[in-house]
């Protein structure tokens, strides 16, 4: 398989902020490729996936 984007695994020094930018990098990919695929259901709770990390996220840069 190729190594679209280079998504790069957080560090040991990982946060929770750097692991919720992670996960929503990663469950991106994953809905476009199920989408791709035809995989309807999946490519929803992948992207369900993405909203809820990138929210995380979100949270933990406003309590910086």
């Amino acid at each position: 398989m190729s190594d679209k984007g280079n998504i790069e695994a957080p560090e040991a020094d990982e946060t929770p902020d750097s692991a919720a930018q992670y996960i929503a990098s990663l469950a991106d990919e994953l809905a476009k490729i199920a989408k791709r695929n035809g995989l309807e259901t999946l490519s929803y709770l992948l992207e369900m996936a993405r909203l809820e990390a990138n929210q995380e996220h979100d949270e933990e840069s406003n309590d910086d």
